[in-house]
């Protein structure tokens, strides 16, 4: 027999093409799997001609390192046709490997078609030699070649499988795998390699028809192969990068577009549904109970002294309130129902009962939550709510008329005194136009000029000398007549509107009472009542110095009256309030006095100079009365604070004497002098008349 040999550098070579093969065919099994079907159908057209050129050049180089005492040289169409056949079975690996499912016996089929096709190359490549006489091939080593073709392929096939998929340690694992592959296509090789014997004075048949040289060809065979294993590696590479950017740029616009419709059906404070949000959702529940025949409970919210802390406290802390009670109605209420922010201080609930009993108890429970203290940077604020409710089917069957009728009665809840709820009644509807109206009447009276000042008069005890007035509000409606403040003063504060309109009685207040002073009064005092959103308001000292600068009011003759709830309420922020108002000179009252809940230490540090106690101890006080006794102790701590005490509601001589008696510095009432225009009580306030009237 001839004897070979091997060229060690070539024999390496081969192995690192079978090692660049087998990387490049795992990479490429991934390319596939993810790529859509016509980009698929491309990768694996080019990706199996890459590495059938791979596997065959491994082939072809090991084949090149062997050399025997002749020549030898390759017929080139059968050269072809191992390489053709290197190509097929490398498409066949690939399509199988890239495959969702890959069974068992799938896999098994296609490492018998793989292997037998590797094996076919290797045959068909060793036969292109034509050796005469021919190859003599050991049975045993043959059979070992195709079996280590048959395992290698079921192996390549199945790593390739389950690595198909992109994860940060598949680089690591593709690697790994592929050293073992191109060991076992190695091994394939050179047991075939093996399995040939050349019997001695053999020649090459290929020599003498002209065949294919390989004097030369082995750098430029790897240098090709190289070329090509890498152009398709780094295509790969590059079209996964791209398609990883792709990825993440698809997944980034769709958290985006995710995110907008977030904000476009949420309320961005609170996070709660919204207005839109909130139409869709009572679509939905309204069809639902209709097609199930439930019920659904629509209530209206809306908190009860949010704007005064919202004035006292800056929108910061407003904000924050808002949040912590969105919060409370979201955990008060069950998961399916729906709360929605439809405004500032505004909210919906939607939920399906079973009976109108069930709303009710849902109802009271969120006002027993809402009515909790929150505490907020320290401080302990407090709000109600007035909850409204309409029943969709009996008191609505539209989402529209749901609402407003819920809207409807909440505002009959606050009219009943708030911190309550509100069942839709049909009497409603009236009552709800009425105040719509009124309420967009009362949007124009500063503008028409409805709005006039009455003044009542006030008296040194018993009964004179006339000491000051006090500036009451009235609203001469042109079709209603007149409207007295407790008719429309809530309405004011509610909207809002009585900053505006509350700044106009001051400046109106101080126009008269400069007036009055050109005519010789000049020791005469005005009163003018403040309300708690107006007190709480940013703009209330610049207002009131405005109107003082702008009549030129003297020190001490303009007095704000302010109740005893409003001074208690944030006591810090009304303690720095009044401190402003008597560096101004203003005189401070604090009104319906007793009915509060005053602390004697803060309130000997209020800078008042006036009480007036409220006329409920007024009404029905005798001599030997609880409210007499009531009386006395808020005149006894007046004298101890150095404090001038002004008793309002005295309509009896009886009064008048007893209240003489206990020590009250001032009266007023309708004993002495009514409510009047500023033209009907000249008169009186210039001196030329009695004090009764």
């Amino acid at each position: 027999m001839l004897s070979g040999s091997y060229n060690t550098p070539l024999v390496l070579c081969s192995i690192l093409v079978a090692l660049l093969a087998s990387y490049t065919a795992l990479d490429l099994v991934g390319r596939i799997h993810s790529a859509g079907p016509v980009a698929a159908r491309w990768w694996l057209l080019g990706g199996g001609t890459a590495l059938g050129i791979g596997i065959w050049s491994m082939h072809f180089i090991g084949m090149i390192a062997f050399s025997l005492p002749i020549p030898l040289a390759y017929d080139v169409p059968q050269t072809v046709l191992s390489l053709l056949v290197a190509i097929g079975a490398s498409m066949l690996a690939l399509w199988l490997a890239s495959r969702d499912r890959l069974p068992w016996p799938r896999l098994a089929a296609g490492a018998l078609l793989m292997g037998a096709g590797i094996s076919v190359m290797h045959y068909t490549g060793m036969a292109s030699l034509r050796m005469l006489p021919g190859i003599d091939y050991s049975p045993g080593l043959v059979a070992a070649s195709v079996a280590i073709a048959v395992l290698a392929a079921g192996a390549a096939l199945w790593i390739a499988h389950e690595l198909r998929l992109y994860s940060k340690r598949v680089r690591h694992l593709r690697m790994g795998a592929a050293v073992l592959m191109a060991l076992a296509i190695v091994a394939m090789h050179y047991t075939g390699m093996a399995a040939a014997s050349f019997p001695l004075g053999a020649i090459c048949g290929a020599v003498a028809d002209g065949g294919l040289n390989t004097s030369g060809l082995s750098l430029p065979i790897v240098v090709a192969t190289v070329a090509v294993l890498s152009v398709a590696l780094i295509t790969s590479v590059l079209d996964l990068r791209l398609e990883m950017s792709t990825a993440q740029l698809s997944r980034s616009l769709a958290e985006a577009n995710q995110e907008l419709s977030h904000l476009v059906l949420h309320d961005n404070l609170t996070k709660l549904p919204n207005r839109l949000l909130l139409g869709d959702r009572l679509n939905q529940a309204v069809e639902l109970a209709e097609a199930s025949r439930n019920q659904v409970a629509v209530m209206f919210l809306d908190l009860d002294g949010f704007k005064g802390v919202n004035d006292s406290f800056g929108h910061q802390t407003g904000d924050q309130l808002l949040v912590q009670v969105a919060g409370r109605i979201r955990h008060g209420v069950r998961a399916q129902d729906t709360v929605a922010r439809v405004g500032g201080d505004e909210f919906v609930l939607v939920a399906t009962i079973n009976e109108p009993q069930d709303a009710a108890a849902l109802a009271d429970a969120l006002v027993r939550i809402i009515d909790e203290p929150v505490v907020i940077q320290g401080h302990d604020l407090l709000v109600t709510v007035s909850i409204g409710i309409a029943i969709y089917p009996d008191d609505g069957r539209t989402p529209d008329d749901l609402l407003k009728f819920a809207d409807t009665a909440m505002y009959h809840a606050k009219s009943l005194g708030r911190n309550q709820y509100c069942f839709f009644e049909t009497s409603m509807k009236t009552h709800g136009a009425s105040h719509l109206a009124l309420l967009q009447d009362l949007r124009l009276a500063l503008k028409r000029q409805e709005f006039e000042l009455h003044y009542q008069p006030k008296f040194r005890a018993p009964d004179g000398p006339l000491t000051g007035v006090e500036a009451l509000l009235r609203w001469r409606h042109p079709k209603r007549g007149m409207i007295m403040p407790d008719d429309f003063i809530p309405l004011a504060e509610r909207t809002g509107q009585i900053v505006t309109i509350g700044e106009w009685v001051i400046d109106e207040a101080c126009r008269q009472l400069a007036d009055w002073r050109a005519r010789g009064r000049t020791d005469l005092t005005m009163a003018v009542n403040i309300s708690p959103v107006q007190f709480a308001h940013a703009n209330f000292i610049a207002a009131v110095r405005g109107a003082m600068e702008r009549h030129r009011i003297g020190a001490d003759l303009l007095v704000l009256e302010i109740t005893e709830t409003t001074a208690m309420r944030d006591v810090e922020a009304s303690l720095a309030t009044l401190r402003q108002l008597r560096e101004l000179g203003v005189r401070i009252s604090i009104d319906d006095f007793g009915t509060g809940y005053s602390s004697l230490l803060y309130l000997k540090r209020l800078p008042a100079s006036e009480l007036k106690i409220d006329r409920g101890f007024i009404s029905d006080l005798t001599a030997d009365s609880e409210d007499a006794a009531i009386v006395s102790s808020i005149i006894a701590l007046g004298e101890t604070l150095n404090l001038n005490i002004v008793a309002e509601g005295v309509e009896t001589d009886d009064q008048q004497a007893l209240l003489t008696q206990l020590g009250c510095d001032s009266l007023q009432g309708y004993l002495l002098g009514r409510p009047a225009p500023a033209r009907d009580i000249e008169d009186m306030v210039i001196g030329r008349a009695a004090p009764r009237s």
